[in-house]
């Protein structure tokens, strides 16, 4: 770790290279590893300690961007010099107004030493523990653990002066046996709360329930998805339509529709990155902090996610949810979360007189965005309900679906939220989920 003084340094350095009306500088700097399995066995171990150095430079409404990776004063500046350098001759953003300005960021619990700290014999013997778990079952594990920490600074000519480091770790575990897989993951920011056994013994279950898997006609049937298959179709929304950039392009399903019912009234979506139950981080990547953003409430749709650029169009706040720039994407909420019901699983699938429960989903797609259309397999544990049990395993299928109309139709909530990728989510039973092929 550079440590907060010396990233302080840089950014000044960089700063005072960069001849412009405005300058944004960004430094992040990252140390991961990984370890990866198959067939019970590892076959690779990776470490990768890398940089992103990034430069806004703005000369009336004409911006330049430029980017590089090294840390030294001299390469810093020299990214400075050529954003100011392709600013002069860039075309004019009309609609460009400011960089943002500084305000004060809250204290977030974002790193973890034991994460940044875990060795490859600690990740070797997580991957021996899942591999004794699938033998139990009879499959043998594939999979991933991946440990790494990152520190980002950022810094404005208009007096920005951002700091933190952040941890993460993860571990995915897919158990198979040639006939049925089951898979299983968990993410965090300290590795010290991982237990792996308990991971892969969620994997190996699966696996094993899935022997045996029979085709089954496509149709609507009423679908219990698991966290995983939940997290997937909420990233997918978020990407669709929870951003200021694609309402004001007139491509997101709330476009017209802000302070409208726009999905159930039990549905409440929210964005929290300084909640500890997400991978916690304290401001965006133009240093403005990051606060709680409820967009949608008991169905009705409150707010989208704004950066600095899209919320000064209209006059608005950044609401802390800036992506690393330029992008194409503008603004989106990367730290999700759907508010839980009352009903555990077991209940959920009781209430089930016939439907399907799915684990998760496999290359999703958006196939409408403003209709929030999406489509995509199911994988690793795809089981038949009928009379509130799950009586056998069925073979994968392909669905399409609209992701409003489904969170229009879910008639019970999880009361326990898993961490996944992008989203902390229960899981959801709802009725009339097209399967397709």
């Amino acid at each position: 770790m550079l440590g907060e003084p010396r990233m302080m340094e840089l950014l000044e350095a960089a700063l005072a290279a960069c001849e412009a009306d405005q300058a944004e500088v960004v430094i992040a700097a990252t140390d991961s590893s990984l370890t990866r399995f198959a067939e019970s066995s590892i076959h690779q171990n990776v470490c990768e300690r890398n940089a992103l150095v990034s430069v806004r430079a703005i000369r009336g409404r004409r911006i330049g961007a430029a980017r590089g990776n090294q840390l030294e004063v001299a390469d810093l500046q020299a990214v400075a010099r050529r954003a100011a350098d392709l600013a002069e001759v860039s075309a004019e953003d009309p609609e460009f107004i400011s960089l943002p300005e500084p305000e004060p960021i809250p204290a977030v619990e974002s790193y973890s030493e034991a994460t940044a700290a875990c060795s490859p014999e600690r990740r070797a013997a997580a991957a021996r523990a899942v591999a004794a778990v699938a033998a139990r079952h009879g499959g043998r594990a594939s999979g991933a653990f991946a440990t790494g920490a990152t520190e980002v600074a950022i810094a404005n000519s208009l007096g920005i002066r951002a700091y933190a480091p952040a941890s993460e770790a993860s571990l995915v575990v897919v158990v198979a046996d040639g006939e049925s897989s089951g898979y299983a993951e968990w993410r965090g920011l300290d590795v010290s709360r991982l237990e792996p056994e308990a991971v892969a013994e969620v994997a190996a279950q699966k696996c094993a329930a899935g022997r045996g898997a029979e085709p089954f006609p496509p149709s609507e049937y009423t679908v219990v998805l698991e966290p995983l298959a939940v997290a997937d179709m909420l990233s997918l929304l978020a990407y669709a339509g929870l951003g200021a950039q694609s309402l004001q392009e007139g491509r997101s399903f709330l476009t017209g529709r802000l302070g409208q019912q726009v999905v159930g009234e039990n549905i409440t979506i929210w964005d929290d990155a300084t909640d500890p139950r997400q991978l916690a981080f304290p401001f965006d990547w133009e240093g403005v902090p990051k606060r709680k953003l409820t967009i949608i409430e008991q169905g009705v749709a409150r707010e989208p996610a704004y950066d600095s650029y899209t919320a000064h169009k209209e006059g608005r706040r950044s609401t802390g949810h800036a992506l690393p720039a330029p992008n194409t994407y503008g603004p989106l909420p990367i730290h999700l979360f759907l508010a839980p019901g009352e009903a555990s699983r077991e209940q959920m699938i009781a209430s089930v007189d016939r439907g399907i429960l799915v684990t998760r989903f496999h290359y999703t797609n958006i196939v409408h965005e403003k209709q929030t259309i999406f489509t995509g397999m199911t994988r690793d544990g795809t089981f038949l309900i009928e009379r509130g049990e799950i009586s056998r395993p069925l073979k994968n299928l392909r669905f399409t679906q609209s992701i409003a109309e489904a969170l229009s139709r879910v008639e019970m909530i999880g009361d326990d939220l898993q961490l996944c990728e992008w989203a902390c989510v229960p899981a959801l039973k709802i009725a009339d989920f097209t399967f397709t092929s």
